[in-house]
């Protein structure tokens, strides 16, 4: 940032400073909670100024022309909304001939990077999910929104998206007040951590209304999210459409442990389609209901998060915009991942890894590395359950673009699974010495269980296997003071008596420890990533403003040649032919573009589709030795080969390989 742009924002980061400096203090005094979210939420506002003000002062070259973008991804159908000649649907988006070959390239490049590098278990679960599955995940209880309706029509609207709407325009009226536009700017910021009586409270105070209709809206409500369905003939079996693929592999690492022969640590991959009834979707690829997802569990030990291969990243350099420095109100630091496990910047070695390794991947497909960070979680925004989580954001012109997720889960997930269904998913490692353990067990007399409670017998009996050493005891206790006592399973009551169960007391010896590993989770948005890549890549020709063009990197690109006969002379024929046979037998994407127009409008349209070379059959490949010209599309340097050798060429250079080639025409 230059000087000027600095003096500009330096009062907000001493304000962002001060802030954070407050927070740390009533977390040190364990204030009251109440005390520490509101200062927290301050926190947040100020923060949120500041990434504004910095983003409003970036230098014009930093910026793209989104409505030309925009217009070339449609035009070129890269993507459009779906259905679009019944009106369309909002947050669905078909991918077109283009968009779909860059995102087949880019999850064929995923599976390259991490699945075959890293040796992964790749696994395709169904999206179809039951309900105690996203019960036990904490989907059904937590996953929502806050909406209110249009009384009258019922039409929905989130609602801090509404109340931010409602708020900018209050402030872009040139009579409100300075003290006005102050509580509407504070009031927006915090909205992220705003409970449900605050945002009604705020609803009301300001009379909003429906900005379609103008009718009056209702109180806000919880909405969740996912999208319920029925599944069998008879409704019976209630179940949603899944809003991630992680919790796929988590039931199946059972299964996944004893394919890898027992050995932690390993990871688990998945791609697929996931969904999430926003309730206004917005900003087109970045929040839609249907989308995919790569996602990547990596198991390990929770006592030891090392990595083998961790020293082979630990000099990658990224910008790293950890808690410390958001609540300094400082900028991000670029730095080498080893030291930020030296210092504890990063939890741990494998998280670090990841997050280095998603680095390589998304600048090698393209991303800009000047609009790339990783930006670590203030700790009440990551889930209760984590232990540190970083997003890997882009910047674009909707701003900073959360496009990979990357975080410590612990072992949440698997505990989860486990008390719900009653199966142990544990991994097991050879202790040193062998020790001796004293065991206490809950065994339930089956057949008495199973005449008294029937066909939900097997749920009591599930249940009574997740009991630890401490609830066996208690319930051990109270069926000797009682006779009886009531369980409640998944919210159904279970009157046991003491002759349902017996009590077993024993020492044994042991030679492995069982333990419920943690988990590293990458998980990449790839809408997300493959539109922050557009932008990245977005170019306009100097000196001709209408130029448009995708400077892609070859490996993502949709095609990697286009073949050009110069005019519609019936001799270039045979040679564009056997270009094109030639480029097909050696796996090379092309495009033959022998249609209307001169040489020059046909390379502007293969460049508006991100085509990185182009051979163009002239005159002079009729000569012998026959001939053609190679084009690169950024530079526009031309070179002259032999045609047979023209196929090769272009394959080594898509794949990135060197390549001695001739003095550019």
């Amino acid at each position: 940032m230059d000087p000027n742009a600095e003096k500009i924002v330096e009062p907000l980061r001493q304000s962002v400073k001060e802030q954070g400096d407050l927070v740390r203090k009533l977390k040190d005094e364990n204030a009251p909670e109440i005390d520490v979210h509101k200062a927290v939420n301050e926190l947040k506002a100020r923060k949120k100024r500041l990434e504004d003000k910095i983003l409003d002062l970036a230098p014009k070259s930093e910026t793209i022309d989104r409505v030309k973008l925009e217009d070339l991804l449609k035009r070129r159908f890269f993507y459009d909304q779906s259905f679009a000649i019944y009106g369309g649907v909002t947050g669905l988006y078909d991918f077109g001939p283009m968009g779909c070959a860059i995102k087949s390239n880019f999850l064929h490049e995923w599976r390259k990077h991490f699945v075959l590098e890293e040796q992964m278990l790749e696994v395709d679960c169904v999206m179809l999910t039951p309900e105690p599955v996203l019960k036990a995940s904490g989907h059904v209880d937590r996953f929502a929104d806050y909406m209110v309706k249009d009384t009258v029509n019922g039409e929905c609207f989130r609602a801090d998206h509404l109340i931010k709407a409602h708020l900018e325009k209050i402030s872009s009226d040139k009579k409100a007040s300075q003290q006005l536009k102050d509580e509407c700017e504070t009031i927006t910021t915090q909205l992220d951590g705003m409970t449900l009586a605050e945002m009604t409270a705020i609803l009301r105070k300001f009379n909003m209304k429906s900005p379609v209709t103008n009718n009056e809206l209702t109180d806000p409500i919880p909405f969740n999210l996912m999208f319920q369905t029925s599944i069998g003939p008879a409704g019976n079996i209630k179940g949603f459409l899944r809003p991630e693929t992680a919790q796929g592999i988590f039931v199946n690492f059972k299964r996944l442990l004893e394919f890898n022969q027992g050995r932690l640590p390993f990871a688990a991959a998945q791609i697929g389609n996931s969904f999430r009834n926003e309730i206004s979707p917005r900003s087109g690829l970045i929040r839609v209901r249907e989308f995919t997802m790569a996602e990547i569990e990596h198991f390990v030990d929770a006592n030891d998060k090392s990595h083998p291969k961790f020293t082979d990243v630990a000099d990658v350099e990224v910008a790293l915009y950890s808690a410390c420095n958001q609540m300094d109100g400082k900028s991000p630091e670029k730095r080498r991942i080893g030291d930020a496990i030296k210092d504890r910047t990063i939890a741990n070695e494998t998280l670090a890894y990841f997050m280095a390794r998603i680095y390589l991947f998304l600048t090698k497909m393209g991303a800009d590395p000047n609009k790339f960070r990783f930006r670590q979680h203030l700790g009440n925004e990551m889930a209760h359950y984590a232990c540190d989580c970083w997003d890997a954001e882009m910047k674009t012109s909707y701003g900073w673009v959360e496009c990979v997720g990357c975080a410590d889960r612990s072992a949440y997930d698997l505990t989860q699974h486990t008390k719900a269904t009653g199966v142990r998913l544990v991994a097991e490692k050879r202790l040193k010495e062998p020790k001796n353990v004293h065991v206490t067990e809950c065994q339930p007399e089956r057949s008495l269980i199973g005449k008294t409670f029937k066909n939900d017998a097997k749920k009591l009996v599930a249940h009574l296997a997740t009991l630890d050493e401490t609830q066996v005891a208690q319930l051990e206790a109270d069926l000797a003071l009682n006779g009886a006592t009531t369980l409640t399973v998944d919210e159904q009551q279970f009157k046991v008596t003491r002759e349902m169960i017996v009590v077993k007391r024993y020492e044994k010896t042991v030679h492995v420890e069982e333990f419920v590993p943690a988990v590293i989770e990458p998980s990449f948005g790839i809408g997300r990533c493959i539109y922050a890549i557009f932008e990245h890549n977005f170019r306009i020709r100097e000196g001709d403003e209408q130029r448009t063009y995708l400077a892609m990197p070859p490996i993502i690109a949709p095609y990697k040649c286009s073949v050009l006969p110069l005019s519609a002379n019936d001799d270039f024929r045979s040679f564009t032919r056997q270009l094109s046979v030639a480029l097909t037998q050696l796996g090379v994407s092309h495009r033959v573009d022998d249609g209307a127009g001169s040489i020059g409008r046909r390379y502007a349209r293969t460049d508006e589709i991100a085509i990185p070379f182009g051979i163009t059959v002239d005159f002079d490949s009729l000569k012998q030795p026959h001939s053609a010209t190679l084009r690169e599309r950024d530079s526009m340097l031309q070179i002259r080969a032999p045609i047979d050798e023209l196929p090769t060429i272009v394959k080594d250079l898509a794949e990135g390989e060197c390549v001695a080639v001739p003095l550019p025409c």
